[in-house]
């Protein structure tokens, strides 16, 4: 199943989703004479993509629509009904931002680089395993049944705070790093013969 994608007008999504999600298509011929079209490359039909159209008046934000560039507009907002959501770029944004934050690589404007391919992988799975174990979530936390008294004159604990892997039900705790680097090592490890 492709699941549904949802962007801002950044043309670089599209061509991504077309070229992972796209197939040969035979044009069919209009004329009995003359060369036969190539084939084009189209997106599959299960493919449903809509971007967020944002109309700005002197730097602020007006309007905003949406435009479905593969799919139906009927088959998006199905999609869409189904999971009780509307057309958002937050999430995807949230996400953007948090790698571009933690992989310096991939930051706006930087000066240190990922030299291949396997290096930018492994700070990604390294990233992946201490925002999902180490780096307590404010969304996800939990009141605590009790407040809990702090040292010193400071108000009393409220909350119990959780993890991504916390809220899945995978661990119980919020993992140090230490914890995470040698626990589960990030990336496969070769083993000397």
């Amino acid at each position: 199943m492709v699941p549904l994608f949802l962007s801002d007008q950044l043309a670089h999504y599209a061509t991504a989703l077309l070229t992972h999600f796209g197939h040969w298509v035979a044009t069919p011929r209009r004329f009995q004479q003359g060369r036969r079209p190539k084939p084009r490359w189209m997106p599959i039909p299960a493919l449903q993509y809509a971007q967020v159209v944002k109309l700005r008046v002197k730097g602020r934000v007006v309007e905003v629509t949406c435009r479905v560039m593969y799919g139906t507009a009927e088959g998006v907002q199905e999609t869409l009904k189904q999971m009780g959501w509307k057309i958002n770029t937050a999430f995807i944004e949230r996400v953007n931002r948090t790698l571009r934050h933690h992989i310096p690589a991939l930051g706006r404007r930087v000066e240190s680089l990922t030299k291949t391919v396997e290096e930018l992988r492994r700070q990604s799975l390294l990233v992946q395993g201490y925002y999902n174990f180490c780096l307590p979530h404010s969304s996800l936390r939990v009141p605590l049944p009790q407040p809990i008294p702090t040292k010193g004159t400071g108000s009393p604990r409220k909350w119990q705070p959780r993890t991504p892997a916390m809220a899945a039900e995978i661990t119980d705790h919020v993992w140090t790093m230490e914890e995470l680097l040698f626990r589960v090592p990030p990336w496969a490890q070769e083993v000397a013969a």
